[in-house]
């Protein structure tokens, strides 16, 4: 009895049916695009950025959030009225500049409004890499003691503003 070998025609479906069905699981996820933070439950990196105006707060002592951002980014301008909310609620943000033009900075502050207590430009993206950045814009909720509570990656709409960012604020007080 000759033995049966699999025709190369059968494991082009197969292995295209495996890839398929890899890429449905890992979109199916709870939220497919956040990737997880080494930094959870540990103090947060030191913010060592150039001040715009104000000199930066302290970590800690208070809830607050951290938020990377540049003007040239298209999700910043769309995240940017939840942080308008969220700052006229009396929550303290810092901005994190991220690889822009401190000019084109300043611009869209004074077209949109500015929510940060302080905002100190990462010109080089040196602190992105210490804080572990994939891409502005990226939020992260500190707690009282410095920590990092949550961090979400991409832009704060309503829903992630309720679901994910007002919890973790809850949480970290």
């Amino acid at each position: 009895m000759a033995k049966s070998k699999l025709s190369p025609i059968l494991i082009v479906p197969v292995l295209a049916a495996a890839i398929l069905g890899t890429f449905l699981w890992a979109m199916l996820r709870e939220n497919p695009g956040e990737l997880p933070s080494q930094f959870l439950t540990q103090t947060a990196p030191p913010l060592d950025i150039e001040p715009f105006d104000a000199p930066l707060p302290e970590l800690g002592g208070e809830v607050m959030l951290v938020n990377f951002w540049a003007s040239w980014c298209g999700p910043c301008r769309i995240e940017h009225p939840a942080l308008m909310d969220l700052a006229a609620e009396g929550i303290e943000i810092i901005g994190v500049n991220y690889k822009d033009d401190p000019d084109n900075a300043r611009a869209f502050l004074e077209e949109l409004g500015d929510p940060f207590v302080a905002v100190g430009a990462d010109t080089n993206g040196r602190t992105g890499i210490e804080w572990g950045l994939y891409g502005v814009p990226e939020t992260f909720v500190i707690d009282r003691e410095g920590r990092i509570v949550l961090r979400f990656p991409g832009p704060i709409t309503p829903g992630v503003l309720e679901q994910r960012i007002r919890p973790a604020i809850e949480s970290a007080r």
